[in-house]
């Protein structure tokens, strides 16, 4: 197999830092809401389920990483996530081409089997199966990940497949990409996470196609510790996130019958170049936080783009997402931030408000959804690619202080700033003056 090398990018912690402390606030979602409102989703009680689907398919006999074989990398590995393993977790361990060594293709593609079944793990159990593991047959990844979804089973917990392999199907069909769009299409809250221990463009276009389809993440392995920090990682992650489930919603065309969203985590589906409209209500003293991404199912053009707006009732754009206008040609997640306190009149009175009123009226702010997407010659558009709507409503952020006397706004400080330049430098000239004075007399 061929490996290639790829530059690895260093960024300044300081422009990491900054990058992440915006994120956060720009997207953030607390724990859990204030207030109960309809539409939110309610707490799961389900324990969160995590399903690893290992390779072990003849090329992991290969000896190249750090001088070790990849499949006993990922038996090392594998046990330190083991031991790792939070109580509530219920774990399970599938395999593909572990078991069938002939030569038989046909027969080599069904090789795909459940070692350890998902449940309340007994860790000497689970660790014992991983150690009797050899190099073996084939790849039949999309068999694998159907497997794995049935070894998840249903339920209302997000359910998370974690899949390590050092080389893309080998047995299609099924289409691995293809397994992972009929999964995401189900609706069934399940997130498949990839691993690449190889590094060719095919294996790695391959891999990114099947996270991409079911909203989940690729890395790029190269060394063992790597492989054991992302795989506890993403057990973790299940661990923490397996109480929001997101509600399935229907965006519409307009904003006056667009569904009324709560604070939460929304799922939909979005045509090609299709506006989707939601509606949320946000009170005087409120900040709306939301953000959209959109998963990309299947192939699509070269040059797109997500935008995220709020819109007052009326149609008036009061901001767009972070991304707009900045030039990217491959945005497919984005976030915007609006309080009321910079509406500007544009806001829909509540039927009960007056003129008199020192209180500010309820604001409607439309959310729309819009993408520039199109799909590649022979991909079918239907049905829409899934999207997820993060809502979030917070206190507004207090003024900075100095900002009644117009310290840090505008205009204002540019003049203070060049009033104190201007100052500085003719006290500077005046005594350098003075001391070339002193010295010719001397």
């Amino acid at each position: 197999m061929t490996t290639g090398r790829r530059p690895q990018t260093r960024l300044g912690s300081l422009l990491a830092a900054v990058a992440i402390t915006g994120a956060s606030l720009l997207l953030g979602l607390p724990a859990h809401a204030d207030e109960p409102s309809a539409g939110a989703a309610p707490a799961s009680k389900e324990a969160p389920r995590v399903d690893l689907v290992l390779d072990v398919s003849g090329s992991m006999r290969a000896t190249d990483i750090q001088g070790k074989s990849r499949i006993s990398v990922a038996q090392q590995s594998l046990n330190e996530v083991i031991d790792a393993l939070p109580a509530e977790t219920e774990f399970g361990i599938r395999t593909l081409g572990a078991t069938y060594p002939g030569d038989d293709k046909a027969q080599g593609c069904q090789d795909t089997r459940q070692l350890f079944p998902v449940g309340k793990t007994n860790k000497v159990e689970a660790k014992t199966a991983v150690a009797t593991l050899r190099p073996t047959g084939w790849t039949p990844i999309g068999l694998a990940l159907r497997g794995a979804a049935q070894d998840l089973g249903k339920g209302e917990t997000t359910r998370r497949v974690v899949l390590i392999t050092d080389g893309e199907d080998s047995c299609a069909p099924p289409d691995p990409c293809d397994v992972a769009r009929e999964l995401a299409a189900q609706g069934i809250h399940l997130v498949v996470d990839t691993l690449g221990l190889a590094h060719d463009d095919k294996t790695r276009q391959q891999l990114l196609c099947i996270a991409n389809a079911t909203g989940g993440t690729y890395t790029d392995v190269r060394t063992q510790e790597q492989l054991t920090d992302k795989v506890k990682q993403l057990v973790d992650r299940s661990n923490d996130t397996y109480t929001v489930t997101p509600v399935k919603t229907a965006g519409t065309d307009k904003c006056e019958n667009a569904p009324v969203l709560a604070p939460g985590v929304y799922t939909d589906r979005e045509k090609f170049s299709e506006h989707r409209v939601y509606k949320v209500p946000v009170k005087a003293g409120q900040e709306l936080r939301a953000s959209v991404s959109v998963g990309l199912d299947r192939p699509v053009a070269r040059d797109y783009g997500v935008l995220l707006q709020a819109t007052s009732a009326t149609g008036q754009e009061l901001v767009r997402g972070t991304d707009a206008g900045g030039g990217r040609t491959d945005v497919i997640s984005t976030g915007l931030r609006w309080s009321t306190d910079d509406s500007k009149g544009y806001v829909t009175a509540s039927p009960t408000s007056s003129k008199d009123s020192k209180e500010k009226p309820e604001t409607t702010v439309c959310l729309i959804v819009s993408n520039s997407l199109a799909p590649q010659a022979g991909v079918q558009a239907d049905p829409g690619l899934p999207l997820e709507l993060t809502v979030d409503l917070a206190s507004s952020s207090p003024a900075p202080e100095g900002a009644a006397m117009g310290l840090g706004r505008g205009w204002i400080l540019l003049l203070t700033l060049t009033l104190a330049g201007l100052v500085f430098g003719l006290l500077f000239g005046w005594i350098a003056r003075w001391r070339i004075s002193v010295w010719r007399e001397n």
